[in-house]
Order: C-alpha cells, then structure tokens, then sequence
C-alpha cells in the first residue's frame, strides 16, 4: 500500500528534481550484504592465492626473530633490525591483501548509489534522543523486516556451513592421521576453502538484498501529485508570474517592431483587419523584409504610426494575407511573392516621385494594380487564415 502524507498516498514516482535533492543528503540506495560479499570474498580468494606465500613469509619471520645468538640478545639496535625486517617481509604480502580488502570495501559501498558525499546524515538531530520514536523504530516494520533478513541470513550461512563439513569430514578425519606438516597444510586448506564456501552463501544474500534496496528506496522518494505540481510550479514557475513574463515580452517585442514602423518603405493592409510593414534596402538587402505586421488593434495602431511619419499606405488584401500568414518579424518575404512585392514598391516609388505627391492620411487604393497581382494558389489566405480552394 501506498505511503501517506497529509491524507494524500504517495502514488507518482520521483522527479529528476527530488532524486538530486535525495541524493545531496545522502538518501540513495545501498546494501550492506553487498559490502560484506565483497570483503568476505576478496578476503577469502586473496588467502587462497597469497595464503602459500604468506606463510612462508610468517615462517621466515619467526625464524629470524628466534634463532638469535646471545650477543644479539643483548644487543638493543639488533632487536630494532629484527623488528625492521620483520615488518618490510610481512608487508610484501600483508599490505596486497590489505589493499585488496579496502578496494573491496570501497567498491561495496559506492556499488550501489555511486560516490556522494555529505554531512547531513550524521548531523545531530534531538529527534533521535526521543525514546519514544526509539521505542517505534524498535517495533516498527523495518526492524520486523531486518530482523528476518538478519535470521534468514544465519540460516543459509549455517545451512551452508553444515553441507560443507558434511562433504569434508572425509578430509576432517584424515587430518588426525598425519604428521604435523601435512595436517596443518590440509587444515589450511579445508579452513581457507569452507571460508570461501560460506561466503559464497553471502551472494545469495545480496542478490535478493540489493533489488530490495532499490525498490525501498523508489518507495520511500515517491510523491504525491501535489507534490509533482508544487514542484513543477517551483521549477517553471507560477502561471500567474509566466503569463506577466509573456505579456511584457509582448510588449517590448511590439515596442521594438513599432519603432521600425517610420523606416518602412510601404504599409499593405487587408483593408482593416491586417497591416504589414515592409522595408527594402537594395543594398544591404536581397529582398524585402517584413518589419512590422499585426491584426485588429495592432494593424490600426501600425497605420497611425505609418500616418504620423509620412509611410504610405496601400490597400492589396491578396498580397497583405500571404505575407501575414507566411512570414514572421524581420523575415524576408517569400520567393514566390517577389514578384507581387516589386510590383507594389515600384508603384510606390513612382507615385513619390511625381511632383504632384502628396502623403495621404489615408490608404491609398488602386484596383488596377490589385488585379494585376498574382499569388500563388499556396499563399492564398482568407481571412481566418485557411487556405484558399
């Protein structure tokens, strides 16, 4: 069944969010029972392979520091050399299983969860001062749970250590007929092996024990959806905070196409619902560029500023709808619409240099030149926006 907090079951799995924040306290998955099958094992495997070579070292050792004349004895910096010798000719051996042993134990513990390091998981907190909270983790489903993995644990090793010493005990009787040399190497070896046998037991464990870990963990990190929703308000923001953001992004971006409205070289509308401001630079241009453009209030907005800076004005509704719905600020106008564009803007040209010119107030209509425009059947627009058929 599923946790609760605040009335609410903890039914959605953890955010990418929630998982870095776990793991920065340290709340990660980890298995004891893989440490300790790593450190029984290396530890068993390393006195199988150094065990020879370590006891011939121990021998030698023992040999020299008891095989001493009485001038030696007696002899304070000879004790110092023996005592120096010793240690160099058991850490040749000793110190390879030692390190093997810490590599082990540091592969134990990073093996599951990765390397993470913090100080908040043994920080002092008075909760755990309480006997209360101590008398319900005592009584509690975990310790229920650890303790039949700690009696389950005793017995497959016992189990495994019984079929052992059953299958030896050919070797374990054997031992009491032999001479002493052979009977402590056989010993050795039935030891070093019943070792390794009953570690071998261990992997069972963590092969149960370490799914388990994972598993808890997944529970103990999971949410409610409340939870995901403040996250994701936290991480994306409040849609109250998002929609200011969009609306003053709005307004500078139409601050800005505003501003350019005075440096356009004609404003086409549709005649009232759309205005689109178009520049041409033939020098620094290959083709006209969509400066400004807007429907409803903002096309009326953009013809005042076209009015107040003297920007003509010039009604083409086939033409105002391709290239509203085609194009976005600061676009070049389509291919296909080249031709229909330069037809505009040389009419504009030429109706600027008669002397006669006057800038209008108003749109400038001229139903020759309109019919003379051709649009593509694939940029024709109504004006909701679909094509037309």
């Amino acid at each position: 069944m599923a946790e609760e907090e605040n009335g609410q079951e903890k039914t959605e799995d953890a955010t990418f969010k929630r998982l870095e924040k776990a793991r920065e306290e340290g709340q990660v998955a980890r298995s004891r029972e893989l440490g300790t099958t790593l450190l029984l094992m290396t530890g068993g495997f390393s006195v199988l392979i150094f065990g020879a070579n370590l006891s011939r070292q121990i021998q030698s050792v023992m040999l020299t520091n008891f095989d001493f004349d009485r001038v030696s004895a007696m002899d304070p910096s000879r004790m110092l050399t023996h005592l120096s010798i010793s240690v160099e000719a058991l850490l040749a051996v000793v110190g390879i299983i030692l390190f093997l042993l810490m590599l082990a134990g540091a592969l134990g513990a990073i093996g599951l969860g990765g390397w993470i390091f913090s100080a908040k998981p043994i920080q002092p907190k008075l909760s755990r001062l309480n006997p209360i909270s101590g008398l319900k983790r005592m009584f509690s489903l975990k310790s229920l749970v650890e303790l039949f993995k700690a009696t389950a644990k005793f017995l497959l090793v016992a189990m495994v250590a019984t079929l052992i010493l059953y299958q030896m005990k050919g070797d374990l009787l054997s031992i009491g007929q032999q001479s002493i040399r052979p009977a402590i190497h056989h010993a050795s070896w039935i030891i070093i092996w019943s070792a390794i046998g009953m570690s071998a037991a261990t992997v069972l464990i963590a092969l149960v024990d370490v799914p388990f870990q994972v598993f808890d963990n997944a529970q103990k990190l999971k949410m409610t959806r409340q939870q995901v929703k403040d996250e994701f308000k936290d991480s994306e923001g409040k849609p109250e905070v998002k929609s200011r953001i969009r609306q003053l992004q709005r307004e500078l971006a139409q601050a800005r196409m505003m501003s350019a409205i005075p440096d356009a070289d004609v404003i086409i509308t549709n005649p009232e619902h759309f205005s689109v401001a178009l520049k041409y630079d033939p020098e620094g241009l290959s083709a006209p560029v969509v400066v400004a453009k807007g429907a409803d209030q903002i096309a009326i907005k953009i013809r005042e500023v076209a009015v107040a800076h003297q920007v003509p004005i010039m009604q083409s509704p086939p033409l105002t709808r391709a290239v509203f719905y085609s194009t976005e600020i600061d676009d070049v106008i389509p291919a296909k619409l080249y031709l229909a564009v330069a037809q505009v803007l040389a009419y504009i040209y030429q109706l600027r240099q008669r002397p006669s010119y006057r800038p209008s107030s108003g749109p400038i209509r001229n139903s020759e030149l309109n019919q003379q425009i051709e649009i593509p059947e694939e940029l024709q627009f109504d004006a909701a926006g679909d094509l037309v058929r």
